[in-house]
């Protein structure tokens, strides 16, 4: 296995990983309460997880990684009864299109999407044993977490208990002894969904539902917890308290892996604020492909600043320039005869090796995506430069300057080649009719019937380049799905 580093936000440290029981990974991501539509924000914290949870897998690791569900609290009911849909067929439906979303991004480790009221028993344990242990506390129906009797509440994001105010998820609420203290189990109210329990009807908490999971699926202690920055305090702090309190086992996680958020103009993007823009609007319009490179083409750590009509066109941009290699290279190995053709230097050959061993090395060192994309970008022109060679290389020389991106391909999702299908051989096989057709027009002159058989082609989202002699194709893989 090999080893790396990570930044973990409760030590505020870059040390090196170690998993509690080798070679297996618990991963733990705080996911989406779907109560309207995705926006861009969302996803660039699941495209960071899938990264790492694909080096990991690279790495010789066994990841386990759950995304959570949080498919009732109160925006649901609220905006249910807005619908007129019962809030959980409300988060249901928006799930279902976050996975679509996430398709479309290519986000594919993801084990198991726990929802929140599939864990009700262990809810219930987890509620009972603070309030058998004096965390806790029963008033008008609810049970309430006592913030004052766990004195390392706020080391995580260090803040300050008096920081919380009534506000978004923290309601005014009298029957608590403390303003910091938050609600474990919620009293039933009339139109609600509801479930029986100790002390009376009622609905779990927001924090109590993700401590509740990952005790049952990840043990009382696990190895990485993930979610935006935004979530530290108090979110972040409630499950350490919370869950260290009802097992007696610290630290509940042994690294933090918080995202820097996506802004608009400098302002948090959150739906409550209403400066929202669309993922599934974006990915329509731009490819998956684009959206994920531009993610990763920042620190994970860092922010994101989303500016409308600018963003995602320079990042379109930049990734046609930096995928052309790539997609080069593929179309030359699917036209490179079994035998024959140039080897390649064996300099070339060991730079591109070290140049894979450079791009691992770049995350081992807390997934410095964006220096990642920066070497790829410089091998490219070591890629475009090999192929306007005057003899064509053989397919082994090729297979070897496609290893970074074959490494892209795997760890950072990018570089997707053409989808092999039923009729791959057939395209292949009428795309090669048209080259020639183009050729043959080209050589008498006829440069109207060339450029009409490139545009018909073009059209079918399929692109012609012509290097040294002997022209390529390829799928254009940016731009609307």
């Amino acid at each position: 296995m090999r080893r790396f580093r990570l930044y973990d936000t409760r030590t505020r440290q870059t040390r090196p990983f170690v998993p509690l029981t080798p070679p297996r990974v618990g991963l733990f991501f705080c996911g989406l309460t779907p109560y309207a539509d995705a926006h861009i924000g969302h996803a660039k914290g699941a495209v960071t997880f899938d990264v790492l949870v694909r080096a990991l897998r690279r790495w010789g690791y066994r990841p386990f990684y759950l995304q959570n569900v949080t498919n009732l609290d109160d925006r649901l009911i609220a905006r249910g009864a807005e619908e007129g849909v019962d809030p959980m067929t409300l988060a249901d439906r928006h799930f279902r299109r976050w996975l679509e979303a996430m398709e479309e991004l290519r986000v594919t480790t993801v084990n198991y999407y726990p929802h929140a009221t599939d864990y009700l028993p262990e809810i219930l344990a987890q509620v009972g044993a603070l309030v058998d242990k004096g965390f806790a506390y029963v008033s008008d129906g609810s049970v309430y977490y006592s913030v004052a009797k766990f004195p390392h509440y706020g080391e995580l994001s260090g803040q300050r208990s008096e920081a919380l105010r009534p506000g978004a998820r923290l309601e005014v609420d009298p029957s608590k002894r403390s303003p910091e203290d938050f609600v474990l189990w919620k009293a039933a109210t009339p139109g609600e969904p509801t479930w029986e329990s100790p002390w009376g009807p009622g609905r779990p908490g927001w924090h109590i539902e993700d401590t509740a999971i990952t005790a049952r699926l990840l043990g009382n202690r696990y190895d990485i917890h993930g979610g935006g920055l935004d979530l530290a305090f108090p979110h972040h702090e409630a499950e350490i308290a919370q869950a260290e309190a009802a097992t007696g086992e610290a630290p509940l996680v042994n690294f933090w892996m918080h995202v820097g958020l996506l802004t608009l103009k400098g302002e948090k993007m959150s739906k409550s604020l209403g400066n929202v823009v669309s993922l599934d609007e974006n990915l329509e319009t731009f490819g998956g492909e684009v959206v994920r490179f531009y993610y990763l083409n920042v620190h994970y750590r860092g922010p994101l600043d989303y500016v409308p009509g600018k963003s995602l066109e320079e990042a379109r941009e930049a990734y046609e320039t930096l995928s052309a290699p790539s997609a080069a290279l593929d179309a030359a190995l699917g036209a490179a005869p079994p035998d024959g053709g140039e080897e390649l230097p064996e300099a070339l050959a060991l730079e591109a090796a070290a140049k894979v061993e450079r791009l691992d090395e770049l995350l081992a060192d807390d997934f410095r995506t964006r220096e990642a994309i920066a070497e790829l970008f410089t091998w490219g022109r070591t890629v475009s430069s090999s192929l306007e060679r005057a003899e064509p290389l053989s397919a082994a020389a090729l297979a070897q300057l496609a290893l970074p991106y074959d490494w892209g391909r795997e760890v950072l999702g990018l570089f997707e080649p053409l989808r092999e299908g039923p009729g791959a051989d057939a395209l292949r096989g009428a795309v090669a009719a048209a080259i020639s057709a183009r050729a043959r027009a080209r050589a008498r002159g006829d440069y109207g019937e060339a450029d009409r058989i490139r545009s018909e082609l073009a059209a079918a989202g399929l692109v012609l380049e012509d290097r040294a002699g002997r022209t390529s194709w390829r799928a254009a893989r940016v731009g609307p799905r």
